[in-house]
């Protein structure tokens, strides 16, 4: 299944963060990493009161199943040192599952697609430099139409390049 992860941090050294997250994801079984977007130092949403963040995008390919790779997602936030905090509040890392495959998945504590990436440009801006063309399969529009469309405000600034595997 080709799935698409947000990643982000605001403590700490965040871009060491999400350098560590991708390439701690390369060493998990069933879970091939093809592309990551570049980095972006991003103004915080909802606690503004906060650091920027470093955001990103990657493209995986895995054989897990959405609550399998959510639970081993929240087991690698755990060994990257994330500790509990506030809704919207600083994070050691953050990672999300954006897109898995062209499914829609409501569960308790699993919803697929996830429910912001459509009004966060911190999220579509990563996510349109690997996968521009990809649909949304809730809205049937592309990523990049999204962020075309996209009306909120927030400062997205380049400073790292990206990798394709």
């Amino acid at each position: 299944m080709i799935v698409y992860l947000g990643i982000g941090a605001n403590v700490g050294d965040p871009l060491a963060a999400c350098e560590r997250a991708v390439g701690a994801m390369r060493e998990i079984p069933l879970m091939e990493v093809v592309s990551v977007s570049s980095w972006y130092r991003t103004s915080p949403v909802g606690d503004e009161g906060q650091p920027d963040f470093v955001n990103g995008a990657a493209e995986i390919k895995t054989g897990l199943s959405p609550r399998g790779l959510l639970t081993i997602l929240k087991n690698l936030e755990a060994e990257l040192g994330r500790k509990p905090s506030r809704r919207w509040g600083p994070r050691e890392i953050d990672l999300d599952i954006l897109l898995y495959g062209q499914e829609v998945i409501r569960e308790e504590g699993l919803t697929i697609p996830h429910p912001e990436m459509h009004r966060r440009r911190f999220v579509l801006v990563p996510l349109c430099e690997i996968a521009p063309y990809v649909i949304h399969p809730a809205f049937g529009v592309s990523v990049r139409g999204l962020l075309d469309r996209l009306d909120a405000e927030g400062r997205v600034e380049r400073i790292a390049r990206g990798v394709r595997c």
